[in-house]
C-alpha cells in the first residue's frame, strides 16, 4: 500500500492549442496510507482523468505525482504496482474463473499454494467459488464484472486498488453487499481503495472521505457528515442529498439576519461587510420542523404535495416567498392544506458566490 500524493496536477488533453482546457484544473492532494475514498462528481467532471493520472495511463501535462515520496509521474503504469478495475468487465474469456483470479500472481512469480489459497479466499469473498471451473465466456455480465473486481483485490502487495465506477453492471441488491465487502476488506488488509463514482448513495455508504468534483475543479472534501450538514458550495448542497438542499437568493438585513423577498430569518453565521452581497440561505429538508404556533424563524405556507417515500415523506409547500421541501417521519400527522414550518438558525447555511460563509 501507498501514501498517494498530487502536487500542482492538472491535465490539458491538447497542450498545443493557444488556450489551454483543462479536463482537470490544477491541484495538490494527499490521499492517505489505507485509506477508503470516493471520487464523487456529475459526468465529464474529471473523476476518470484523475484516477488514470494515478494509474499511469496519463502522464498529467502539469505537476507530479509521488507514492511514497517517490516521483512517479514518468513511472509507466506496469511498475506502479496498482490494481485498476474499470466500469466494464476486462477479463479473458477463453481462461477459467480461477485462471482469471490468479493471473496477476502468476504473472508476478508467486507459489502455486499460495495462489489457490488467495484465488479461494476472493472467491469465496464474491460468491464466486462454484463458478471457479467454469469458463468466463459462459457466465453473465455482473458475474464477468466480480471477476473483474476479484483481479483488482487478488494482490495484496499492490499500491492502491483503483475502481472506476465498478458496480455499473451489478444489481442494486449486490452493490450493497459488495460495498459493505470492500469496506471489510479495507479494514482487514489496510488497503488503499479509491472509487470512482457518480452515485452520491455509492460514495456516502463506502467511503470515509469524499472528494467532490466540478468541471475539472476539486470542490470539497470531506466525510459524508461534513458534505451533508455544510457544503462549502451551493454545487455540494444541490449534488449532495435527496432531495437536493433547498436554496434561496437572500439579502442581509443585519449581521445575523437576512431576508427572502421580505421574509426576515435569523442565522447563526456572522456576516462581515466584505460578504452581504450576492447571498444565498441553504437548508437541508431534513432540519426544518412542522411546528404548531408561531415564533421567530417560523414560516407560513400551502402544501402543494406530500410523497410517502416507506421510511419517511416528503412534503412540497410553497410561501408567497419561496418554495420548500421538509422531510418529516413516515408516521408525522400532516395537515391537510396549511402548514406551520420552523427554520432552525444553527443548521442554516449562508453562501456568498456560491461558496459558504464560514
Amino acid at each position: 500500500m501507498a501514501k498517494i500524493e498530487f502536487k500542482n496536477v492538472g491535465h490539458c488533453y491538447d497542450v498545443s492549442a493557444e488556450n489551454k482546457v483543462y479536463a482537470l484544473n490544477p491541484f495538490s492532494l494527499t490521499w492517505e496510507d489505507g485509506g477508503r475514498y470516493a471520487l464523487l462528481g456529475p459526468s465529464g467532471c474529471g473523476k476518470t482523468t484523475m484516477l488514470n493520472i494515478m494509474s499511469g495511463l496519463i502522464t498529467p501535462s502539469d505537476g507530479n505525482v509521488y507514492f511514497d515520496e517517490n516521483d512517479i509521474t514518468n513511472v509507466i503504469t506496469e511498475e506502479r504496482n496498482i490494481a485498476q478495475v474499470f466500469q466494464f468487465p476486462v477479463i479473458y474469456n477463453t481462461m477459467t474463473v480461477f485462471d482469471n483470479l490468479a493471473f496477476p500472481l502468476r504473472c508476478r512469480k508467486f507459489d502455486e499454494d499460495k495462489i489457490k489459497t488467495k484465488v479461494h479466499e476472493v472467491a469465496e469473498l464474491l460468491n464466486l467459488t462454484e463458478f471457479l471451473n467454469k469458463l468466463t465466456k459462459k457466465l453473465t455480465a455482473d458475474q464477468k464484472q466480480l471477476i473483474s473486481l476479484g483481479r483488482g483485490l487478488v494482490r495484496e502487495d499492490v499500491a492502491a486498488v483503483l475502481m472506476d465506477e465498478p458496480l455499473t453492471v451489478i444489481d442494486p441488491d449486490l452493490k450493497f453487499k459488495l460495498r459493505r465487502k470492500l469496506k471489510e476488506i479495507n479494514a482487514k488488509y489496510k488497503t488503499t481503495l479509491i472509487y470512482v463514482t457518480h452515485d452520491q448513495n455509492e460514495a456516502m455508504t463506502f467511503a470515509d472521505n469524499i472528494i467532490v468534483m466540478n468541471e475539472g475543479n476539486v470542490v470539497q472534501i470531506g466525510t459524508p457528515k461534513e458534505l451533508f450538514e455544510k457544503p462549502k458550495t451551493t454545487f455540494v448542497g444541490y449534488f449532495i442529498g435527496s432531495p437536493a438542499m433547498n436554496i434561496y437568493p437572500c439579502d442581509a438585513v443585519s449581521d445575523d439576519e437576512v431576508s427572502i423577498g421580505g421574509l426576515k430569518l435569523k442565522v447563526n453565521t456572522k456576516l462581515p461587510d466584505s460578504q452581504k452581497s450576492n447571498l444565498k440561505l441553504g437548508i437541508r429538508s431534513e432540519y426544518i420542523n412542522v411546528v404548531n404556533k408561531k415564533s421567530e424563524n417560523t414560516v407560513e405556507a400551502n402544501i402543494n404535495l406530500v410523497e410517502d417515500f416507506g421510511n419517511y415523506k416528503l412534503i412540497s409547500a410553497t410561501n408567497e416567498n419561496i418554495q420548500i421541501k421538509v422531510k418529516v417521519k413516515r408516521e408525522s400527522v400532516i395537515p391537510e392544506d396549511k402548514i406551520l414550518l420552523e427554520i432552525p438558525p444553527e443548521y442554516c447555511c449562508i453562501y456568498n458566490n456560491e461558496e459558504l460563509v464560514e
